[in-house]
């Protein structure tokens, strides 16, 4: 997506358009994520951050004074919730000095491949059964508990585990080889 069209999605979803929240969330989740990972949060920590990133942005969705710079404001956002999670268990907290954390956006060349795996992704996710899209939203892109899924999709908590490693390696077998792995 360029500038142009993320201002949009942004405007459409402060609107009330759902299709456009969920792109939103589609787009910027392995974002949000990555910033809490990076913040040294375990995987449960960040999954609360990056609940909590997307908590603030629907809370400010229609204040945003720059709709098309929603990337840094996300990635801002998430490493705020992580500092604050970390203080809040009693750990030190991360600096903005630490050398892992990103000094600059992304240039334009990894925005762009950015923009195509994520293409590619949301193309294969469109092609899942709905069970399986349904489940991967909950557990992955929004981090639900367990518990919480469980009641939602009225699973069974013992079966979202494996069911979700099922869906994802559908998931996977659906994107041209090298897209999703770890680079």
């Amino acid at each position: 997506m360029d500038r142009e069209d993320v201002a949009d999605v942004v405007r459409r979803a402060a609107d009330g358009d759902e299709s456009a929240w969920h792109r939103l969330v589609e787009d910027f989740s392995s974002l949000v994520w990555s910033v809490a990972l990076r913040q040294g949060l375990g995987r449960p920590d960040a999954g609360e951050a990056v609940q909590m990133t997307f908590l603030r942005l629907v809370e400010n969705l229609g204040t945003l004074r720059e709709p098309e710079a929603i990337g840094g404001w996300l990635a801002t956002t998430a490493r705020r919730e992580a500092w604050r999670l970390a203080r809040r268990a009693g750990r030190e907290s991360p600096t903005e000095t630490e050398p892992d954390a990103p000094a600059t956006e992304p240039g334009p060349e990894e925005r762009a491949l950015d923009g195509e795996r994520a293409r590619l992704v949301r193309a294969a996710f469109e092609a899942l059964d709905e069970r399986c899209a349904r489940l991967l939203e909950l557990v992955v892109v929004l981090a639900l508990p367990y518990a919480q899924v469980s009641s939602v999709l009225d699973m069974p908590i013992g079966s979202i585990g494996p069911t979700r490693a099922r869906c994802l390696d559908r998931l996977r077998a659906l994107l041209p080889e090298g897209v999703g792995s770890d680079d």
